[in-house]
Protein backbone atom coordinates (compact mmCIF):
# COMPACT_ATOMS: atom_id res chain seq x y z
CA UNK A 1 0.00 0.00 0.00
CA UNK A 2 1.17 3.54 -0.72
CA UNK A 3 2.77 5.23 2.25
CA UNK A 4 0.66 7.97 3.86
CA UNK A 5 2.67 11.10 4.52
CA UNK A 6 1.59 13.86 6.91
CA UNK A 7 -2.09 14.27 6.14
CA UNK A 8 -3.70 17.71 5.87
CA UNK A 9 -7.47 17.50 5.66
CA UNK A 10 -9.15 18.91 2.58
CA UNK A 11 -12.69 20.26 2.33
CA UNK A 12 -13.91 17.13 0.52
CA UNK A 13 -12.46 14.71 3.06
CA UNK A 14 -15.38 14.62 5.52
CA UNK A 15 -17.85 13.99 2.66
CA UNK A 16 -15.73 11.11 1.39
CA UNK A 17 -15.32 9.70 4.89
CA UNK A 18 -19.10 9.69 5.36
CA UNK A 19 -19.50 7.87 2.05
CA UNK A 20 -17.34 5.03 3.35
CA UNK A 21 -20.41 3.87 5.28
CA UNK A 22 -22.40 3.45 2.08
CA UNK A 23 -22.44 0.34 -0.06
CA UNK A 24 -21.96 2.33 -3.28
CA UNK A 25 -18.57 2.53 -4.98
CA UNK A 26 -16.75 5.72 -3.99
CA UNK A 27 -15.28 7.24 -7.17
CA UNK A 28 -12.72 10.04 -6.75
CA UNK A 29 -11.87 11.77 -10.01
CA UNK A 30 -9.70 14.73 -10.92
CA UNK A 31 -6.45 15.67 -12.62
CA UNK A 32 -3.31 13.72 -11.84
CA UNK A 33 -1.45 14.88 -8.72
CA UNK A 34 -4.27 16.88 -7.14
CA UNK A 35 -4.15 14.54 -4.14
CA UNK A 36 -6.45 11.66 -5.13
CA UNK A 37 -4.03 8.94 -4.00
CA UNK A 38 -3.48 10.63 -0.64
CA UNK A 39 -7.23 10.78 -0.07
CA UNK A 40 -7.65 7.19 -1.26
CA UNK A 41 -5.06 5.74 1.10
CA UNK A 42 -6.31 7.87 4.00
CA UNK A 43 -9.87 6.63 3.46
CA UNK A 44 -8.66 3.05 3.34
CA UNK A 45 -6.89 3.61 6.65
CA UNK A 46 -10.06 5.10 8.13
CA UNK A 47 -12.15 2.02 7.37
CA UNK A 48 -10.84 0.59 10.62
CA UNK A 49 -10.65 -2.81 8.94
CA UNK A 50 -7.69 -5.06 8.25
CA UNK A 51 -9.68 -6.83 5.53
CA UNK A 52 -8.51 -4.48 2.80
CA UNK A 53 -6.12 -4.08 -0.12
CA UNK A 54 -4.73 -1.27 -2.29
CA UNK A 55 -3.81 -1.56 -5.98
CA UNK A 56 -1.87 1.03 -7.98
CA UNK A 57 -3.06 0.33 -11.53
CA UNK A 58 -0.10 2.14 -13.05
CA UNK A 59 1.71 -1.13 -12.35
CA UNK A 60 1.11 -3.69 -15.09
CA UNK A 61 1.21 -6.56 -12.60
CA UNK A 62 -1.72 -5.02 -10.72
CA UNK A 63 -3.74 -4.48 -13.88
CA UNK A 64 -3.25 -8.15 -14.77
CA UNK A 65 -5.15 -9.15 -11.61
CA UNK A 66 -8.33 -7.67 -13.11
CA UNK A 67 -7.78 -8.98 -16.63
CA UNK A 68 -8.83 -12.48 -15.56
CA UNK A 69 -11.73 -13.68 -17.76
CA UNK A 70 -13.34 -15.62 -14.91
CA UNK A 71 -14.10 -12.95 -12.33
CA UNK A 72 -14.41 -15.46 -9.49
CA UNK A 73 -10.74 -16.19 -10.04
CA UNK A 74 -10.04 -12.58 -9.06
CA UNK A 75 -11.57 -13.38 -5.68
CA UNK A 76 -9.52 -16.56 -5.37
CA UNK A 77 -6.36 -14.58 -6.12
CA UNK A 78 -7.22 -11.94 -3.51
CA UNK A 79 -7.91 -14.63 -0.92
CA UNK A 80 -4.68 -16.45 -1.67
CA UNK A 81 -2.25 -13.56 -2.21
CA UNK A 82 -3.72 -10.89 0.08
CA UNK A 83 -5.46 -13.03 2.70
CA UNK A 84 -8.79 -11.26 2.21
CA UNK A 85 -11.85 -12.81 3.85
CA UNK A 86 -14.88 -12.56 1.55
CA UNK A 87 -17.21 -13.95 4.21
CA UNK A 88 -17.25 -10.42 5.64
CA UNK A 89 -16.96 -6.94 4.15
CA UNK A 90 -13.86 -6.36 2.05
CA UNK A 91 -12.41 -2.94 1.21
CA UNK A 92 -10.62 -2.65 -2.14
CA UNK A 93 -8.91 0.58 -3.25
CA UNK A 94 -8.00 0.98 -6.92
CA UNK A 95 -5.86 3.91 -8.09
CA UNK A 96 -6.12 5.29 -11.70
CA UNK A 97 -8.87 3.01 -12.99
CA UNK A 98 -8.83 4.53 -16.50
CA UNK A 99 -5.68 2.48 -17.14
CA UNK A 100 -7.71 -0.73 -16.94
CA UNK A 101 -10.51 -0.43 -19.58
CA UNK A 102 -12.19 -3.75 -18.74
CA UNK A 103 -12.48 -2.87 -15.05
CA UNK A 104 -16.16 -1.70 -15.00
CA UNK A 105 -17.53 -5.15 -15.83
CA UNK A 106 -15.23 -6.74 -13.24
CA UNK A 107 -16.36 -4.33 -10.54
CA UNK A 108 -20.01 -4.79 -11.47
CA UNK A 109 -19.77 -8.57 -11.08
CA UNK A 110 -17.82 -8.43 -7.81
CA UNK A 111 -20.07 -5.70 -6.40
CA UNK A 112 -23.20 -7.73 -7.19
CA UNK A 113 -21.89 -11.04 -5.82
CA UNK A 114 -19.74 -10.11 -2.81
CA UNK A 115 -19.81 -7.65 0.08
CA UNK A 116 -17.11 -5.35 -1.24
CA UNK A 117 -16.70 -1.64 -0.67
CA UNK A 118 -14.70 -0.24 -3.60
CA UNK A 119 -12.88 3.09 -3.34
CA UNK A 120 -11.41 4.07 -6.69
CA UNK A 121 -9.72 7.03 -8.40
CA UNK A 122 -9.46 8.11 -12.02
CA UNK A 123 -7.98 11.02 -13.99
CA UNK A 124 -10.39 11.09 -16.95
CA UNK A 125 -13.91 12.44 -16.56
CA UNK A 126 -14.79 11.06 -20.01
CA UNK A 127 -13.97 7.53 -18.87
CA UNK A 128 -15.56 7.97 -15.45
CA UNK A 129 -18.77 9.61 -16.64
CA UNK A 130 -19.31 7.50 -19.75
CA UNK A 131 -17.75 4.04 -19.90
CA UNK A 132 -17.56 3.65 -16.14
CA UNK A 133 -21.01 5.13 -15.52
CA UNK A 134 -22.80 2.99 -18.11
CA UNK A 135 -21.61 -0.25 -16.54
CA UNK A 136 -22.19 0.78 -12.94
CA UNK A 137 -25.44 2.72 -13.00
CA UNK A 138 -26.85 2.95 -9.49
CA UNK A 139 -23.75 1.42 -7.96
CA UNK A 140 -21.43 4.42 -7.54
CA UNK A 141 -21.13 8.06 -6.54
CA UNK A 142 -18.61 10.36 -8.24
CA UNK A 143 -16.65 12.99 -6.33
CA UNK A 144 -14.53 15.51 -8.28
CA UNK A 145 -11.29 16.74 -6.69
CA UNK A 146 -9.55 19.91 -7.89
CA UNK A 147 -6.31 21.67 -6.96
CA UNK A 148 -6.41 23.37 -3.55
CA UNK A 149 -8.66 26.38 -3.10
CA UNK A 150 -7.27 29.35 -1.16
CA UNK A 151 -8.57 28.15 2.22
CA UNK A 152 -6.95 24.75 1.63
CA UNK A 153 -3.78 26.48 0.42
CA UNK A 154 -3.58 28.33 3.75
CA UNK A 155 -4.20 25.06 5.62
CA UNK A 156 -1.28 23.44 3.81
CA UNK A 157 0.87 26.44 4.69
CA UNK A 158 -0.17 26.24 8.34
CA UNK A 159 -1.65 29.76 8.22
CA UNK A 160 -4.61 30.60 10.47
CA UNK A 161 -7.69 31.91 8.68
CA UNK A 162 -11.47 32.03 8.87
CA UNK A 163 -12.52 28.57 7.71
CA UNK A 164 -15.73 27.10 6.37
CA UNK A 165 -16.82 30.19 4.49
CA UNK A 166 -18.26 30.25 1.00
CA UNK A 167 -16.09 32.29 -1.37
CA UNK A 168 -18.93 34.82 -1.75
CA UNK A 169 -19.23 35.32 2.02
CA UNK A 170 -15.58 36.13 2.77
CA UNK A 171 -14.90 39.70 3.90
CA UNK A 172 -11.28 40.84 4.04
CA UNK A 173 -10.41 43.80 6.27
CA UNK A 174 -7.23 45.81 5.90
CA UNK A 175 -5.43 43.98 8.72
CA UNK A 176 -6.30 40.54 7.34
CA UNK A 177 -5.37 41.66 3.84
CA UNK A 178 -1.89 42.70 4.94
CA UNK A 179 -1.39 39.36 6.70
CA UNK A 180 -2.56 37.18 3.82
CA UNK A 181 -1.66 39.10 0.67
CA UNK A 182 1.75 37.45 0.20
CA UNK A 183 0.06 34.05 0.32
CA UNK A 184 -2.59 35.05 -2.20
CA UNK A 185 0.10 36.35 -4.54
CA UNK A 186 1.88 32.99 -4.30
CA UNK A 187 -1.43 31.18 -4.84
CA UNK A 188 -2.12 33.27 -7.95
CA UNK A 189 1.33 32.68 -9.39
CA UNK A 190 1.86 29.00 -8.63
CA UNK A 191 -1.62 27.56 -8.14
CA UNK A 192 -2.87 24.83 -5.85
CA UNK A 193 -1.23 21.49 -6.63
CA UNK A 194 -0.32 20.21 -3.15
CA UNK A 195 3.28 19.31 -3.99
CA UNK A 196 3.80 22.74 -5.60
CA UNK A 197 2.29 24.52 -2.60
CA UNK A 198 4.62 22.64 -0.25
CA UNK A 199 7.76 23.22 -2.36
CA UNK A 200 10.02 25.67 -0.55
CA UNK A 201 11.67 27.58 -3.39
CA UNK A 202 10.44 29.25 -6.58
CA UNK A 203 12.78 27.01 -8.56
CA UNK A 204 11.28 23.89 -6.99
CA UNK A 205 7.74 25.13 -7.66
CA UNK A 206 8.51 25.75 -11.33
CA UNK A 207 10.23 22.38 -11.65
CA UNK A 208 7.25 20.57 -10.17
CA UNK A 209 4.79 22.41 -12.43
CA UNK A 210 6.85 21.46 -15.49
CA UNK A 211 6.95 17.88 -14.25
CA UNK A 212 3.15 17.85 -13.94
CA UNK A 213 2.84 19.09 -17.53
CA UNK A 214 5.36 16.51 -18.78
CA UNK A 215 3.62 13.70 -16.88
CA UNK A 216 0.26 14.77 -18.27
CA UNK A 217 1.59 14.59 -21.84
CA UNK A 218 3.67 11.43 -21.51
CA UNK A 219 1.40 9.42 -19.20
CA UNK A 220 -2.20 10.68 -19.14
CA UNK A 221 -2.49 11.35 -22.86
CA UNK A 222 -0.57 8.25 -23.86
CA UNK A 223 -2.65 5.99 -21.60
CA UNK A 224 -6.17 7.06 -22.57
CA UNK A 225 -5.94 8.65 -26.02
CA UNK A 226 -4.29 7.98 -29.34
CA UNK A 227 -2.74 11.44 -29.85
CA UNK A 228 0.63 10.56 -31.33
CA UNK A 229 2.51 13.87 -31.49
CA UNK A 230 3.70 15.10 -28.09
CA UNK A 231 5.23 18.21 -29.65
CA UNK A 232 1.88 19.09 -31.24
CA UNK A 233 0.14 18.64 -27.90
CA UNK A 234 2.63 20.89 -26.13
CA UNK A 235 2.42 23.63 -28.77
CA UNK A 236 -1.38 23.74 -28.50
CA UNK A 237 -1.22 23.80 -24.70
CA UNK A 238 1.11 26.80 -24.80
CA UNK A 239 -1.18 28.54 -27.28
CA UNK A 240 -4.15 27.95 -24.99
CA UNK A 241 -2.23 29.29 -22.00
CA UNK A 242 -1.65 32.55 -23.89
CA UNK A 243 -5.43 32.73 -24.43
CA UNK A 244 -6.42 32.21 -20.80
CA UNK A 245 -9.63 34.13 -20.10
CA UNK A 246 -10.31 34.63 -23.83
CA UNK A 247 -12.94 33.26 -26.17
CA UNK A 248 -11.91 30.14 -28.05
CA UNK A 249 -11.44 30.51 -31.81
CA UNK A 250 -10.78 27.03 -33.18
CA UNK A 251 -10.04 28.13 -36.75
CA UNK A 252 -7.46 30.66 -35.55
CA UNK A 253 -5.83 28.10 -33.28
CA UNK A 254 -5.66 25.70 -36.22
CA UNK A 255 -3.91 28.28 -38.41
CA UNK A 256 -1.43 29.27 -35.71
CA UNK A 257 -0.48 25.71 -34.76
CA UNK A 258 -0.82 23.97 -38.12
CA UNK A 259 -3.11 21.40 -36.47
CA UNK A 260 -6.29 20.54 -38.41
CA UNK A 261 -9.38 22.25 -36.96
CA UNK A 262 -11.05 18.94 -36.10
CA UNK A 263 -7.94 17.82 -34.23
CA UNK A 264 -7.86 21.12 -32.32
CA UNK A 265 -11.43 20.37 -31.23
CA UNK A 266 -10.48 16.83 -30.22
CA UNK A 267 -7.46 18.01 -28.23
CA UNK A 268 -9.44 20.67 -26.37
CA UNK A 269 -12.27 18.22 -25.64
CA UNK A 270 -9.70 15.84 -24.20
CA UNK A 271 -7.97 18.57 -22.17
CA UNK A 272 -11.30 19.41 -20.55
CA UNK A 273 -12.23 15.75 -20.00
CA UNK A 274 -8.97 15.23 -18.12
CA UNK A 275 -9.41 18.36 -15.99
CA UNK A 276 -6.62 20.43 -17.54
CA UNK A 277 -8.89 23.26 -18.69
CA UNK A 278 -12.49 24.46 -18.39
CA UNK A 279 -14.67 26.05 -21.04
CA UNK A 280 -17.16 28.62 -19.79
CA UNK A 281 -20.41 29.16 -21.70
CA UNK A 282 -22.12 32.46 -22.48
CA UNK A 283 -25.00 33.70 -20.35
CA UNK A 284 -27.81 34.85 -22.66
CA UNK A 285 -30.55 37.37 -22.00
CA UNK A 286 -31.07 39.39 -25.19
CA UNK A 287 -29.52 37.52 -28.13
CA UNK A 288 -29.86 40.52 -30.48
CA UNK A 289 -27.20 42.34 -28.45
CA UNK A 290 -25.05 39.45 -27.25
CA UNK A 291 -22.37 37.02 -28.38
CA UNK A 292 -24.10 33.67 -27.96
CA UNK A 293 -21.71 30.90 -29.07
CA UNK A 294 -18.03 31.22 -28.21
CA UNK A 295 -16.89 29.76 -24.88
CA UNK A 296 -14.11 31.25 -22.77
CA UNK A 297 -11.09 29.27 -21.65
CA UNK A 298 -9.72 28.92 -18.14
CA UNK A 299 -7.13 26.57 -16.65
CA UNK A 300 -7.88 24.23 -13.76
CA UNK A 301 -4.74 25.59 -12.10
CA UNK A 302 -3.29 29.05 -12.66
CA UNK A 303 0.21 27.77 -11.98
CA UNK A 304 0.03 25.51 -15.04
CA UNK A 305 -1.01 28.43 -17.26
CA UNK A 306 1.80 30.57 -15.85
CA UNK A 307 4.45 27.91 -16.47
CA UNK A 308 3.33 27.48 -20.09
CA UNK A 309 3.07 31.17 -21.01
CA UNK A 310 3.86 34.65 -19.71
CA UNK A 311 0.33 35.74 -18.83
CA UNK A 312 -0.35 39.14 -17.28
CA UNK A 313 -1.36 39.72 -13.68
CA UNK A 314 -4.96 40.56 -14.48
CA UNK A 315 -5.43 37.30 -16.36
CA UNK A 316 -3.75 35.34 -13.57
CA UNK A 317 -6.17 36.85 -11.08
CA UNK A 318 -9.22 36.28 -13.28
CA UNK A 319 -8.31 32.60 -13.72
CA UNK A 320 -7.76 32.24 -9.97
CA UNK A 321 -11.15 33.79 -9.18
CA UNK A 322 -12.81 31.44 -11.68
CA UNK A 323 -11.29 28.40 -9.98
CA UNK A 324 -12.55 29.61 -6.61
CA UNK A 325 -16.06 30.21 -7.98
CA UNK A 326 -16.53 27.01 -9.98
CA UNK A 327 -16.43 24.84 -6.86
CA UNK A 328 -19.59 26.45 -5.49
CA UNK A 329 -21.93 26.68 -8.47
CA UNK A 330 -22.46 27.18 -12.18
CA UNK A 331 -20.35 29.88 -13.85
CA UNK A 332 -20.87 31.56 -17.23
CA UNK A 333 -19.83 34.90 -18.71
CA UNK A 334 -21.68 37.74 -20.45
CA UNK A 335 -20.56 39.57 -23.59
CA UNK A 336 -22.16 42.23 -25.75
CA UNK A 337 -21.45 42.63 -29.46
CA UNK A 338 -19.92 46.05 -28.74
CA UNK A 339 -17.09 44.31 -26.85
CA UNK A 340 -18.25 45.06 -23.31
CA UNK A 341 -18.54 42.05 -21.03
CA UNK A 342 -18.81 40.73 -17.50
CA UNK A 343 -16.16 38.25 -16.42
CA UNK A 344 -18.54 35.89 -14.67
CA UNK A 345 -22.21 35.25 -14.09
CA UNK A 346 -22.51 33.11 -10.99
CA UNK A 347 -25.60 30.91 -10.64
CA UNK A 348 -26.81 30.91 -7.04
CA UNK A 349 -28.75 27.73 -7.78
CA UNK A 350 -32.21 28.87 -6.73
CA UNK A 351 -35.12 30.80 -8.24
CA UNK A 352 -33.13 31.89 -11.28
CA UNK A 353 -30.91 34.15 -9.17
CA UNK A 354 -27.52 35.24 -10.54
CA UNK A 355 -24.68 37.54 -9.51
CA UNK A 356 -22.53 39.46 -12.00
CA UNK A 357 -18.86 39.31 -10.98
CA UNK A 358 -15.88 41.29 -12.25
CA UNK A 359 -12.27 40.50 -11.28
CA UNK A 360 -10.02 43.58 -11.17
CA UNK A 361 -6.47 43.88 -9.91
CA UNK A 362 -7.22 47.23 -8.24
CA UNK A 363 -10.97 48.00 -8.33
CA UNK A 364 -12.29 51.53 -8.75
CA UNK A 365 -15.74 53.15 -8.44
CA UNK A 366 -15.71 53.54 -12.24
CA UNK A 367 -15.34 49.76 -12.59
CA UNK A 368 -18.38 49.27 -10.40
CA UNK A 369 -20.47 51.79 -12.34
CA UNK A 370 -19.53 50.20 -15.67
CA UNK A 371 -20.34 46.67 -14.57
CA UNK A 372 -23.70 47.76 -13.14
CA UNK A 373 -24.65 49.21 -16.54
CA UNK A 374 -23.79 45.96 -18.32
CA UNK A 375 -25.50 43.90 -15.63
CA UNK A 376 -28.68 45.93 -16.16
CA UNK A 377 -28.62 45.01 -19.86
CA UNK A 378 -28.12 41.37 -18.83
CA UNK A 379 -31.15 41.55 -16.53
CA UNK A 380 -29.05 40.97 -13.39
CA UNK A 381 -29.50 43.26 -10.39
CA UNK A 382 -26.74 41.93 -8.11
CA UNK A 383 -23.10 42.87 -8.79
CA UNK A 384 -19.85 41.95 -7.10
CA UNK A 385 -16.50 43.58 -7.85
CA UNK A 386 -13.61 41.38 -6.73
CA UNK A 387 -10.21 42.99 -6.21
CA UNK A 388 -6.73 41.50 -6.01
CA UNK A 389 -5.22 44.50 -4.27
CA UNK A 390 -6.53 47.00 -1.75
CA UNK A 391 -7.95 50.16 -3.27
CA UNK A 392 -8.13 53.46 -1.38
CA UNK A 393 -11.67 53.81 -2.74
CA UNK A 394 -13.04 50.74 -0.95
CA UNK A 395 -12.58 49.36 2.55
CA UNK A 396 -14.06 45.84 2.66
CA UNK A 397 -12.92 43.10 0.33
CA UNK A 398 -13.96 39.74 -0.99
CA UNK A 399 -10.51 38.51 -1.78
CA UNK A 400 -10.21 41.21 -2.54
CA UNK A 401 -13.78 42.57 -1.75
CA UNK A 402 -17.51 42.83 -1.60
CA UNK A 403 -18.21 46.00 -3.54
CA UNK A 404 -21.83 46.02 -4.60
Amino acid sequence: MAEIKTFIERRMHSTLRNHLKKREITVITGMRRVGKTTLLTKLLEETGSSNKVYFDLEKISNREVFEEKNYDNVVLYLEREHQLNFRERVYIALDEIQLCPQLPSVLKYLYDHYDIKFIVTGSSSFYIKNLFTESLAGRKTIFEIFPLDFNEFLDFKGVAHASGQDFLDIRITGVVYERLKQYYEEFTLFGGFPEVVMAETVEDKRRKLLDIINSYISIDIASVHDFADNRETYVLMKMLAIRTGSRLEYSKLSKLTGIPRKDVHDYIDFFEETYLIHRVPVYTHNIDREIVKAKKLYWSDTGLANILADIDGGTQFENTVFNQLKQFGGVSYYALKNGKELDFIYDLGYAGKYIAIEAKETPTPEDLRDMKKIATVAGIDSCLLVGRRMSPNFSDYLWGGDIR
